[in-house]
């Protein structure tokens, strides 16, 4: 990560011109940023979140640095990125959502459940693929596990007496994640029906597999996300990650205590579980505001 740093860091001074002074702010605050990566289990750019950005800056925030210097850091992050997709070398920009000034209060947009429920009758159940599709999504949505984790996940993954999967998260961290009914029944009858037809010849272990028997990559599962999304004629921005901040607001909205969100969603400091509860607040606002007599 830190060779992309320095590669964004010459594009700068030779194609743009920017002066030394920017580029050893910008140099600093970038390099630092990949050393707070790195702490946190992360191996490669592309692995980054919203959720570690955030993390990240609030972390600035709790040494005592100023609004003005986390913004700045901000914006030299913003940059990076959008050399990094100028270059192909990521897909996603996990800054894109997360405005200035109120970094440790803004997420990237959440689904209402209606919008969810919405967004998960889009596969074609009469399909192989279809019925992989959904068995995705629901499982995405049941458990908040990262795009990563699914993609990895194996058959051994499952533990269908219980009705839980063990996944590895970032910094080789394992954890349990219920399942729960909807997403356990979809799973059951992909893995029974519908792989071993997408598995034809080939020997592996990974759960979801594409039409050529082999695992799904990053990049195609995006690409199944924003085809149903298209579906759907919803104009929010959604995106594999929309998933796990969905999943960890409903529960909240629906009364689970922020510790059990926390373990599930696998975050090692509360603080970063802690910024959903602003949403719940602010969805609160907006339903006092529509349905109160004096509101």
């Amino acid at each position: 990560m830190h060779r992309y740093v320095d590669e964004y860091m010459n594009f700068l001074a030779v194609e743009k011109g920017v002066s030394l002074n920017t580029l050893e702010a910008y140099s600093r605050d970038l390099n630092k940023y990949v050393e707070f990566m790195q702490n946190r289990g992360i191996k490669t750019i592309e692995d980054i979140t919203p959720d570690d950005v955030i993390a990240c800056l609030g972390n600035l925030r709790k040494g005592g640095l100023m609004a003005n210097s986390i913004n700045r850091g901000l914006a030299a992050i913003r940059g990076f990125y959008k050399y990094l997709l100028r270059e192909n070398i990521v897909d996603e920009n996990p800054v894109a959502n997360i405005e200035l000034g109120r970094v440790w209060m803004r997420l990237p947009d959440t689904l209402s459940r209606a919008e969810m429920n919405l967004l998960l009758e889009q596969p074609e159940m009469k399909t192989l693929l279809g019925m992989r599709d959904k068995t995705m999504l629901e499982l995405m949505y049941a458990t908040g596990i990262r795009v990563s984790e699914l993609i990895s996940l194996t058959i051994n993954s499952i533990n269908w007496q219980v009705g839980y999967l063990v996944t590895m998260g970032k910094g080789g961290k394992e954890r349990i994640v219920p399942i729960g009914k909807t997403a356990f029944d979809c799973l059951h009858q992909y893995v029974e029906s519908i792989r071993p037809r997408l598995l034809k010849e080939n020997m592996t272990s990974i759960l979801f597999l594409n039409r050529s028997g082999k695992g799904l990559s990053r990049q195609g599962f995006w690409k199944i996300v924003k085809k149903y999304v298209n579906k759907t004629g919803m104009r929010k921005k959604v995106h594999p990650h929309t998933f796990r901040h969905s999943f960890a607001t409903h529960l909240l909205e629906g009364g689970a205590d922020l510790r059990s969100v926390q373990v599930m969603l696998g975050h090692t400091d509360i603080s970063t579980t802690q910024i959903y509860t602003h949403v719940t607040r602010e969805r609160l606002k907006d339903i006092h505001k529509k349905y109160h007599p004096r509101g």
